[in-house]
């Protein structure tokens, strides 16, 4: 394959897609979703695209092709309430999504990632920096996730792997309708980033030259909401 291959979970919709059709300018984009209804449309939509269906947080990581150049893990959820009023299932739910499904498809990338010195973008959110009533589940998923990609940079550098946590705000998205809508709020998106915003983030992080590493990156909307 002439092009370098990208691994792009979550990518059906949202910022995971917004990614896909960044990266598929110059990528052939392994198209990540739970179906493949899900990501067909996506992946007829690039230029070179195959697709990647797996749920991660209960399957076996599918087979992976010998060579992958970028990872970008942007499949997760948001669950949860005020910490006297969430059960244990919404924690283990959140946790299995947005931290052990993404160790289990590093760890089985790594090879990959080794031979072609490749990049691990992990989107994280603000709330993997700082943590308000009524998001602790969700927030404590992104932290964690921040303590995992810290290590894993740490770990990899020998091998020239690179590894970056992507912080973004508030972003227009299926996720954060729901959110804002359980705030009780309207939703405006003039108060939301685009996810191509996003995905232009991911894009300088990739386009670095190998010698440097954007280790964290903050990305958040210019208009912010009057509280």
């Amino acid at each position: 394959m002439s092009r370098p291959v990208a691994l792009v979970t979550g990518a059906s919709r949202g910022i995971g897609r917004a990614i896909a059709v960044e990266l598929g300018r110059t990528h052939h984009v392994l198209v990540g979703g739970r179906t493949a209804e899900a990501v067909a449309p996506v992946v007829a939509e690039l230029p070179s695209a195959a697709p990647f269906v797996a749920d991660l947080a209960t399957d076996a990581v599918p087979a992976l092709p010998p060579r992958i150049d970028v990872l970008v893990h942007s499949a997760g959820v948001e669950d949860g309430g005020r910490i006297g009023d969430t059960d244990r299932a919404a924690w283990e739910r959140v946790f299995a999504i947005n931290l052990f499904a993404v160790a289990e498809l590093t760890r089985a990338a790594l090879p990959a990632l080794r031979n072609a010195a490749g990049v691990v973008v992990a989107i994280n959110s603000g709330s993997g920096l700082v943590s308000a009533p009524g998001g602790a589940v969700y927030a404590a998923s992104k932290f964690a996730l921040r303590a995992f990609t810290d290590a894993l940079r740490e770990e990899e550098r020998g091998a020239g792997v690179r590894v970056s946590s992507v912080h973004p705000g508030r972003t227009d998205s299926d996720m954060q309708r729901e959110k804002v809508a359980r705030e009780g709020l309207e939703y405006d998106a003039r108060f939301a980033l685009d996810p191509a915003s996003v995905a232009a983030a991911v894009r300088t992080v990739v386009d670095l030259p190998p010698g440097g590493t954007i280790e964290m990156l903050s990305v958040r909307p210019t208009r912010i909401r009057p509280r």
